[in-house]
């Protein structure tokens, strides 16, 4: 069974995902913060990270998912976890996102232009 984390501090969105990935037949980890991330990636290597880049309340920003990818990035046990973006966040108008593709993500979504379906369908794309 594939490994996914989940990294997203909604626990409503949480909810969706969780479910959705969880009929597919994934083994679906969660974590709310970037602490827990990083330790269960270290943990428990999933096969794909999907990542909400905000992580807190307090400081919003893409600070905290763009913090995990590099950490990750730059561990080689797990340099080659492939990832994926789910954030609230446009490129566009957040020029430090225009580093994702150098970080590895394989594919970046927008909240507010996806549904849960669309990003369902490429994680079943990408873990084939």
């Amino acid at each position: 069974m594939k490994k996914i984390l989940l990294v997203e501090d909604n626990p409503f969105i949480v909810d969706i995902y969780r479910n959705y990935l969880e009929k597919e037949g994934y083994e679906v980890a969660v974590a709310m913060n970037k602490e827990t991330a990083l330790e269960k990636i270290k943990n428990s290597y999933p096969d794909l990270l999907v990542l909400d880049l905000n992580l807190d309340i307090n400081f919003p920003g893409p600070k905290d998912g763009l913090d995990i990818l590099k950490i990750v990035r730059q561990d080689p046990k797990t340099k080659g976890l492939k990832v994926v973006v789910i954030s609230n966040y446009d490129p566009k108008n957040c020029l430090e996102l225009l580093e994702l593709p150098n970080l590895g993500v394989i594919k970046f979504f927008l909240k507010a232009e996806s549904v849960p379906e669309e990003i369902i369908n490429s994680v079943k794309e990408i873990l084939k």
